[in-house]
């Protein structure tokens, strides 16, 4: 199975494989960009358009595999943690979870697609259990499907982005060496338009907030610097093709603005909380690769700061080209997340 993330600024696509002794490997990834404004907020706006672009990536990846697994902004799903009483049968815990949910989503339940999972004994109550609902407009998964099936793929998951990106952050926070149980996470993604932040200690989300900072100010800078057209502007900021004075005069007030807004989003976590420390700050997206990012946020913030690489310690196909895979690592955070969702 794929793992296909499809974002405001480009499409991603991770495939995964495991060797005999459960081992990961990176089998293919590729990423194609989008122009500005086919997707908004979610919404794709010109279908035919993105789907060709879905073609383009399916084929410069080389996959076979037509199984995928895609996923929603959170903004577009409701979820919900609820308690219900333990050992109901399947079709119990289905009637009971339609008939929670109707208090929760402002939609017809026939207007709706809604899923749900046990999470465990309930901590507040003996015997109970605590059960996540997720429901989204029927409408928004069916754009996601639609766009999958007009290139050639069979859609299998319809998942939420973050819980994504939380699953493939987790795989690495597990696997570093200095990793004890509680530690505190704050995994910061900045993409083209927004950057989401959610904190997490061991599998349980504390705080999440967005931001409306993302890539996408970084090309505006260099439009106004340059007069390139924002077309140019974003070809020659992945390339690199840029006047000598761009990291000066353009690359680090941007930097620094970037680090601000982490800064700020940390502030508001430890004042709606009772935190008031992260052990560790993750950057993955387009922008956290920048050099001097994670230096400075370090600086600033007093707390380690490292780019996530969601394919540490994963064995390297021979056909993925590596040096272009590590530039672009930490986009693929999401997608490699959709993808894990094969082994689950």
């Amino acid at each position: 199975m794929l793992g296909l993330d499809v974002s405001a600024s480009s499409v991603k696509l991770v495939e995964l494989g495991q060797d005999k002794a459960g081992n990961l490997t990176l089998e293919s990834c590729a990423i194609v960009p989008l122009e500005r404004g086919w997707i908004n907020d979610g919404n794709i706006e010109k279908f035919d358009e993105v789907a060709d672009v879905l073609k383009r990536l399916i084929k410069k990846s080389g996959t076979k595999t037509k199984n995928v697994a895609m996923a929603l902004p959170p903004s577009a799903v409701i979820t919900k943690k609820i308690v219900l009483p333990g050992g109901m049968t399947d079709h119990d815990l289905e009637m009971q979870v339609e008939s929670e949910a109707n208090q929760y989503i402002p939609f017809p339940l026939d207007e709706v697609s809604l899923d749900f999972c046990i999470l465990g004994p309930s901590a507040g109550a003996s015997g109970d259990v605590d059960v996540l609902i997720a429901a989204s407009r029927r409408e928004k998964v069916q754009d996601l499907q639609g766009l999958a099936e007009a290139a050639g793929l069979k859609p299998v998951i319809v998942d939420v982005k973050s819980y994504a990106s939380r699953l493939a952050a987790s795989r690495l926070i597990s696997g570093m060496p200095d990793h004890s149980k509680d530690r505190i996470v704050a995994l910061f993604e900045v993409g083209s338009l927004t950057t989401s932040m959610q904190v997490i200690r061991n599998d349980e989300v504390l705080y999440d907030r967005d931001q409306a900072f993302g890539g996408a100010q970084l090309t505006q800078l260099i439009v106004r610097q340059y007069g390139f057209s924002p077309e140019e502007a974003e070809i020659k900021k992945c390339s690199g093709d840029l006047p000598e004075d761009f990291n000066s005069v353009v690359l680090q007030p941007f930097i620094e603005s970037l680090v601000q807004e982490i800064g700020r989003a940390l502030q508001f976590f430890f004042t709606s909380t009772s935190h008031n420390k992260v052990d560790l700050v993750m950057l993955a997206g387009g922008s956290a690769g920048l050099s001097g990012l994670t230096a400075l946020v370090t600086k600033q913030s007093s707390f380690p700061c490292v780019v996530a690489n969601p394919f540490n310690g994963m064995r390297i196909a021979e056909g993925v080209g590596q040096k272009k895979m590590l530039l672009e690592a930490p986009s693929y955070l999401t997608a490699c997340g959709l993808a894990l969702r094969r082994f689950l």
